[in-house]
């Protein structure tokens, strides 16, 4: 149960003085719809009322702030004219104007003679200086009421700065005295602020610096909301290292037959990962391990290989693939292997009906079919093996967490790899996949030749059609893919469509076409006929970008490539990596090219390494974006910012691996504390989502 000294901070927001039912629904669309979410809504900005000069030295167009005499009133002749005031003080006079008011309210608030501070921002008009509803005005005798410093937030539409202000002032005044849950010496080291100070100094930034990410009440609370996710993923992955498995131990004959008919040797990187895997595998415990490997670094042989465990035991194994491409990818590399071996293998999709799913289904239950690949198709109900000890779901980011869970229990304590050939930076393997162990294959097959990446722009089509026509006549095959389906008359991009046809028109039928709102038999058609080299040129979308296996296609035109982010950049490069020839990628880029798309480009013109990549795409686009989308289960923080807190994040992993270590059950008075944290950043939800799984 949650603290009852957080209770304050989680109730309703509606229990603050001054929302009422439509604010309420205005709030929660803002920042959530408890008190404790106005804290984690951060300034963007501040207005600075501080700085007192005399009218005479105001300027044009920025904040004034100061003490005036009234002079006189100018009601207007007609409603269309504005209510003025005449000010002055011992330098300058100055007109305050004000639309759509009661004379007799004004007359009240600004009676001749008075004195009033006031502040707003100033204009020259006919060279005259003038103020249009002043931000602020009190009584001279009341300096204190004037907010020298204004915090500026995010807003929605029927939400004001001010209303805002009020409500994260009432919000501030509910944050309790926690019991410190930071290490001292950290604390003291960093000059970090307690979490109370923190929150209330990063709601009243007094500098430009306090609203970056690395001022010191940021940094605190970035740390807290680390260290509190950190924490929460290590409880997960020690009760998942705990959970009660089967051990796939046996004598490895069939790894040996197929190690007989591999047409290569693996990599040393592939046999040490294989070792990390069979590690869990043979153990009593079950598995729950990623696997990072580039394009073409050689995960499904691995994941072959690692299979055979659970198939030479008399059981099954399972590998889910997020497109019917990719699973039918990974149903020719493995059917072709196993026929050899005697494994027998099977392929279900959306697209296996009637009969032959129910003649699938029959010997998958029965134990005939030893190892069944598939998509999303494996989730249905009907779907039941005699046993499944070993499932691999592959580009894991592209499904939920319950997805994987519930692929999991259609098996008896069933081993779980997850696989990817997206390249993750080190601070998002942590906080997306921290509650699993971590493997990684990071080095490619012997005999890859790089890849020369030119960068040119669109206006040098004419040429690149040239030098495609002279390649594709020496027996080479060549991509060319494009960004959006259909023509956007918001958009101008080039369609598929359309280039295909303008394509066709110069290389007639050698060329095919692939998008997403094709049919999957019509696509699958399309893409077996370039695999077998009946069409030379295939032009699409980015469906082409996961799994894809031509290794005669050693070309890739990338149309508008500064649309496109660098991890999808990288994995479309990586489809002309499959063979052993040197491959040609060639991104073209339309104006205006902005700063980040110029830097994006830059990058994968200068390495091919996908790790250095998705670093630089964390930096350019932050920890949600690089993986496509944010998925229910992982942490979308509030506060902390990858990009800024890398380094409080390897810390925070660190910390909570060593408090778990010495105190296990979190009951010295640092671990109680540290309970309190978890449920002030609501990783109590995270807990309870992997222990439903």
């Amino acid at each position: 149960m949650r603290p009852s000294i957080l209770y304050p901070l989680f109730a309703p927001i509606d229990t603050l003085s001054g929302i009422g039912k439509r604010y309420c629904t205005l709030m929660n669309n803002l920042c959530g719809g408890k008190v404790i979410d106005l804290l984690w809504h951060l300034p963007s900005g501040f207005v600075d009322r501080r700085c007192y000069v005399p009218l005479a030295h105001a300027v044009d167009g920025k904040i004034w702030t100061g003490k005036v005499r009234v002079i006189e009133h100018l009601p207007p002749k007609t409603k269309k004219h504005p209510y003025r005031i005449a000010v002055e003080d011992n330098t300058d006079q100055m007109i305050l104007v004000f639309f759509k008011v009661f004379g007799d309210s004004i007359v009240k608030q600004f009676p001749v003679g008075a004195e009033k501070i006031i502040s707003g921002k100033i204009e020259i008009f006919n060279g005259l200086l003038q103020m249009s509803h002043p931000d602020y005005v009190v009584d001279a005798d009341k300096p204190e009421q004037m907010p020298l410093i204004e915090t500026v937030y995010p807003l929605t539409a029927g939400v004001t700065n001010k209303m805002l202000n009020r409500q994260i002032t009432q919000a501030l005044e509910r944050v309790p005295n926690l019991p410190e849950w930071l290490d001292e010496r950290f604390v003291a080291q960093n000059n970090l602020p307690c979490f109370k100070e923190a929150v209330w100094q990063a709601h009243h930034p007094q500098t430009l610096a306090d609203l970056e990410p690395n001022a010191p009440a940021r940094r605190r609370l970035a740390y807290d909301e680390l260290l509190a996710n950190q924490i929460a993923l290590a409880i997960v992955r020690g009760r998942l290292k705990k959970q009660k498995g089967r051990s796939l131990a046996n004598n490895g004959a069939l790894k040996e037959k197929l190690h007989t008919v591999l047409p290569f040797a693996l990599t040393d990187a592939q046999k040490r990962v294989i070792a990390e895997i069979e590690s869990d595998l043979f153990s009593n415990y079950r598995m729950s391990r990623l696997l990072q490997g580039d394009v073409g670094s050689g995960k499904t042989i691995v994941a072959l290989m690692t299979m055979l465990n659970a198939v030479e035991c008399g059981y099954q194994a399972a590998i889910m693939a997020p497109t019917e491409i990719l699973a039918q990818q990974h149903a020719e590399t493995i059917s072709a292997l196993c026929t050899q071996i005697g494994v027998k293998t099977a392929l279900l999709t959306s697209n296996v009906k009637g009969k032959a799913r129910k003649t699938l289904l029959e010997e998958l239950a029965n134990g005939n079919i030893d190892i069944l690949i598939g998509t999303h198709a494996l989730f249905t109900e009907d779907v039941t093996f005699k046993d499944l000890a070993y499932a691999i779901v592959d580009e894991q980011h592209r499904f939920g967490v319950k997805q994987r869970l519930s692929l999991s229990q259609k098996g008896n304590l069933c081993d779980v790899l997850v696989m990817t050939a997206t390249p993750i930076p080190r601070t998002l393997v942590l906080t997306q996949f921290g509650d699993m162990e971590y493997s990684k294959i990071d080095a490619l097959p012997a005999g890859r030749k790089p890849v020369q990446t030119t960068v040119m722009p669109l206006s040098k089509i004419n040429n690149v059609v040239e030098a495609l026509m002279r390649k594709l006549q020496t027996g080479t095959q060549a991509y060319w893919v494009c960004p959006l389906v259909e023509e956007s008359e918001k958009i101008d991009l080039s369609a598929a469509t359309e280039r295909f046809e303008s394509l066709q028109k110069i290389f007639g039928n050698a060329v095919g076409l692939v998008h997403g709102k094709m049919k999957e038999a019509e696509k699958n058609a399309v893409m077996e006929e370039f695999k077998q080299g009946k069409l030379k040129l295939l032009v699409s979308t980015t469906v082409i970008e996961v799994g894809v296996n031509v290794p005669n296609a050693t070309i890739m035109v990338v149309e508008h490539a500064e649309r496109f982010g660098l991890a999808q950049l990288h994995q479309l490069r990586g489809r002309i990596k499959r063979g052993t020839e040197a491959g040609s990628c060639i991104l073209m880029y339309g104006y205006p090219l902005s700063a980040v798309s110029h830097e994006r480009l830059n990058t994968m013109k200068a390495t091919e390494d996908g790790f250095l990549i998705a670093e630089e795409d964390l930096k350019l686009r932050g920890g949600g974006e690089v993986l496509g989308t944010r998925q229910s289960g992982f942490s979308n923080f509030k506060i902390a910012d990858l990009s800024a807190h890398g380094d409080l994040l390897l810390t925070a992993s660190k910390d909570a691996s060593l408090l778990l270590r010495q105190d296990p059950n979190m009951q010295s008075p640092r671990g109680q504390a540290l309970r309190t944290l978890l449920y002030l950043f609501e990783q109590d939800e995270m807990i309870q989502t992997y222990k439903a799984g």
